[in-house]
């Protein structure tokens, strides 16, 4: 049973990407579009690393020495969370969150509920729904060849939104960056 919700999660996971990438597009005028072209990065970046992750659960030195319903559980419970976090960001940010790295003409700094911890909660929830993924494969190899490349096609993510945001919102988000790390609390 635990394991058919997995499969449902695992399911849905990419196709509400998908529909957020479809539905919070900047809109021109209300915008001004910074993304770099790093939204394509980000998602090439998912698709190597999911294919890495795909053909690496067969490497037999890497296998998760744990019962498989242990190892589902596990990734449930991680896939789970981090989408919790990932959309909680998301409506959080409210009309301020777009997919395309964009400053609206009224932006502010938003500083209440995850982004009082870190910058970029949607991005935290996202590594964490991809370790689930990888956790769902059994294989340590899985994990780094899924993390490695969405955690590099993040960060260059965040590199531009950061350089968006200082330009944009100046002081306001230079004192917001003095107080806060870019993922995870207290440490980066």
């Amino acid at each position: 049973m635990i394991e058919r919700i997995l499969l449902v999660v695992i399911a849905l996971f990419p196709i509400s990407e998908i529909v957020l990438a479809v539905m919070k597009r900047s809109r021109r005028g209300r915008a001004r579009n910074e993304d770099r072209g790093s939204m394509r990065l980000l998602w090439l970046s998912i698709v190597v690393g999911s294919t890495l992750a795909f053909v690496a659960q067969w490497v037999p030195w890497g296998r998760f020495n744990a019962s498989r319903s242990i190892v589902v559980a596990a990734a449930l419970a991680l896939m789970v969370f981090g989408l919790v976090i990932r959309w909680t960001a998301i409506v959080q940010l409210g009309r301020f969150f777009t997919v395309d790295v964009a400053i609206h003409t009224d932006h502010d700094v938003v500083q209440s509920g995850l982004y009082r911890y870190v910058r970029h909660p949607s991005y935290t929830g996202l590594l964490i729904a991809f370790l689930g993924l990888g956790v769902f494969f059994g294989n340590w190899v899985s994990i780094v060849g899924l993390l490695v490349p969405i955690g590099l096609g993040a960060l260059n993510r965040i590199s531009k939104e950061e350089q968006a945001l200082l330009a944009g919102l100046g002081s306001a988000y230079e004192s917001y960056c003095v107080r806060t790390k870019r993922l995870f609390p207290g440490l980066y």
